[in-house]
């Protein structure tokens, strides 16, 4: 039988090898929405520390991080599971139905852009581990153990996101998570959450108020490009499923749970424990729960966004360079490694939102097209550029800025998704383009 891996990109996945269900969808987005880079997020709508050290007082308070964590996490998982519908209707990786709305000469652009966020993607989750598994290091045999050493951390994170990636998701999601892995997750999950019960006064927190330097919905913003981070990737895995309502179902409740409940705990952990502004207070304070096991699981599942983000920017590449899949994830994993040994690690915070900038409004035009213009039928014809398309995208990655500097406190991720969705439904009903039953 042919590896998964193996599959074109442009090429549906034939019927017989979709085999993911609901329960495999719900475990692969569950585990995706828990993560050290979860937890970090959720500590920056806190006083406290963000991801490069840097003092920050956002001043959501608990009761104002939960709410924009709630609300930013249930309309990204909405669009998420939408997206990912999409793979399933067509067989399609994310990029190649990228072409069935913007041409087969549009798509390259998006996929170019997929490739570059990821592969720094992929380095900034190999570092986040490597900063992880150093302090635990540390801490378990001392500052001057090679346990401490990020070089060694780096190369064994880097190869294990690697040897993953070429593996393929068929593979991982029902050998790894599927059967065992989601078990050790949803375990660590509840020590962490025991913990802190258990340590924390939670009703003072709670009523604990912000000092307003962070709007709603600017926060709204900030965690709504999480789950819409994962647009980029969805179809190159529920194309392993023919299901849309599993799929859908799947990836908003096991995504909608996991990312909400991490990135509670991390607003609740940074103002219980790790409000002193040290460096990796956050970290610490999640090490000193449960001898440091529960955040060592979340450690090792960091693993698998890592191996996501190298598999897809691999799909990625194959639109652009007509390579087997399994090679070029093995050149990306050891690309993403190198970046990470020698790149310092960047504000979190400002690429988490330039990848709203970019990803947001191309998918309210590829949503609209599939599920308004084309109501989930395949296009006549993929050739060349649909123009319609790029302009409603340029727009809306335009209006995205504009919002961002001169009316922050509105947020502009949803309005520009809707601004680009809506002008090329308009567009496109102008045109009138003809489509074939899928």
């Amino acid at each position: 039988m042919t590896s998964p891996s193996q599959f074109s990109p442009d090429h549906p996945i034939p019927i017989q090898q979709r085999i993911f269900g609901a329960r495999d969808l719900f475990s692969l987005w569950f585990s995706l929405g828990i993560g050290l880079m979860v937890l970090q997020v959720g500590a920056m709508l806190a006083p406290g520390l963000g991801l490069a050290g840097a003092m920050l007082a956002p001043g959501l308070g608990l009761a104002g991080a939960v709410l924009a964590i709630a609300l930013g996490t249930g309309v990204g998982v909405l669009l998420l599971g939408a997206a990912g519908v999409i793979g399933s209707d067509t067989g399609l990786s994310a990029m190649g139905t990228l072409k069935l709305s913007l041409g087969s000469h549009g798509a390259r652009l998006p996929a170019l852009l997929n490739l570059l966020q990821l592969v720094g993607w992929g380095a900034f989750e190999i570092i986040v581990m490597r900063d992880a598994a150093s302090l635990l290091g540390a801490r378990a045999f001392g500052e001057e153990s090679a346990w401490n050493s990020p070089m060694l951390w780096t190369l064994c994170f880097g190869a294990l996101a690697t040897l993953l990636a070429v593996s393929g998701p068929l593979a991982f999601v029902r050998k790894v998570l599927r059967a065992w892995g989601i078990w050790l997750l949803l375990g660590a999950c509840l020590w962490l959450t025991w913990n802190l019960f258990a340590k924390a006064d939670l009703a003072e927190l709670w009523n604990r108020a912000g000092d307003g330097s962070m709007s709603l919905a600017v926060g709204f913003d900030i965690v709504i490009a999480m789950p819409l981070s994962w647009l980029p990737l969805i179809a190159d895995y529920s194309r392993f499923a023919r299901n849309g309502k599993h799929v859908f179902g799947g990836t908003v409740v096991g995504y909608f749970i996991g990312n909400t409940w991490l990135m509670s705990l991390g607003v609740a952990y940074t103002l219980a424990f790790a409000a002193s502004g040290e460096v990796n207070a956050l970290l610490l304070a999640l090490a000193g729960a449960g001898m440091g096991i529960p955040l060592l699981l979340i450690l090792l599942d960091e693993s698998e966004k890592a191996f996501a983000d190298i598999h897809s920017a691999a799909v990625s590449t194959g639109v652009l360079i007509p390579l087997k899949v399994e090679h070029l994830a093995l050149a990306i994993g050891v690309l993403c490694t190198l970046i990470a040994l020698l790149a310092p690690l960047a504000q979190y915070e400002n690429f988490l939102l330039l990848i709203g900038s970019v990803f947001a409004p191309l998918f309210g035009v590829v949503l609209m097209d599939h599920y308004v213009v084309r109501r989930r039928r395949l296009p006549a014809q993929v050739n060349g550029l649909h123009w319609q398309a790029l302009v409603a995208w340029f727009a809306g990655a335009v209006a995205y800025h504009l919002i961002a500097a001169k009316a922050p406190e509105l947020g502009a991720t949803l309005p520009a998704l809707l601004l680009a969705g809506v002008l090329h439904g308009l567009l496109s009903l102008s045109r009138g383009r003809e489509t074939v039953q899928a």
